[in-house]
């Protein structure tokens, strides 16, 4: 009876610095086959296993620049030592008119970007239970000296103080609780009411309208 849009959303996920959301992300695609990963453009060169197509699209800086020129990206970022980041327009309009619902792994000044270009756009910010395990989790990784964890820290309390910006915010202090909210977040947005194109009926239930309407009339 009620016509929904066919069109995805567009879902953006952001956290602080170990706060799990790629691990949140990663088991909401196993779950949900309708739901579609953005891959980002970047300058930086392959690091390890990473795979292009895959991890990121890699291309050269001037490459990415000409994108930039020809409007190609959502939203894009210079951060550190001169590397580009980009979300790739093209690919996710045609995922979303597919019908494809898509994620977006990204910080809080490219969610603020692409929000600002899409209104309807679904925030989620994932944070953990507390500073003090994301510091247990910084340092279990060893992989980084006290001026880069600092420098960690600083920003994820930037990035905390914007969380008013963001539709919903969910605590990562279990892995399938917090799958099971932004489940649930995604499954109500999609019962929105903004979201229904028009109601439709069948002859019988348009006789029965017609009918109810007429002695209304009458009344």
């Amino acid at each position: 009876m009620i016509k929904t849009q066919k069109r995805g959303s567009l879902i953006i996920i952001s956290g602080t610095t170990c706060a799990g959301k790629g691990t949140v992300i990663k088991e909401l695609l196993t779950r949900d086959k309708n739901l579609y990963l953005s891959i980002s453009y970047t300058s930086r060169p392959m690091r390890g296993k990473e795979q292009n197509g895959k991890d990121y699209y890699f291309v050269t800086p001037e490459e990415f620049e000409a994108k930039i020129k020809n409007n190609e990206f959502l939203e894009y970022a210079q951060v550190q030592y001169g590397c580009y980041y980009g979300t790739p327009k093209k690919e996710i309009e045609t995922k979303l008119n597919a019908g494809l619902d898509v994620i977006l792994e990204i910080d809080v000044l490219g969610a603020k970007q692409i929000k600002e270009q899409f209104p309807e756009t679904i925030l989620i910010f994932i944070m953990a239970p507390s500073m003090e395990i994301v510091k247990e989790r910084i340092k279990a990784r060893n992989t980084e000296d006290a001026d880069q964890i600092i420098k960690r820290f600083r920003r994820a309390y930037q990035e905390i103080n914007e969380i008013n910006k963001y539709n919903y915010v969910v605590i990562n202090d279990n892995l399938e609780d917090a799958v099971k909210k932004v489940e649930s977040i995604l499954i109500s947005e999609k019962c929105r009411v903004d979201r229904i194109e028009e109601i439709e009926m069948e002859n019988e239930e348009e006789i029965i309208h017609e009918f109810l309407m007429q002695k209304d009339n009458n009344l």
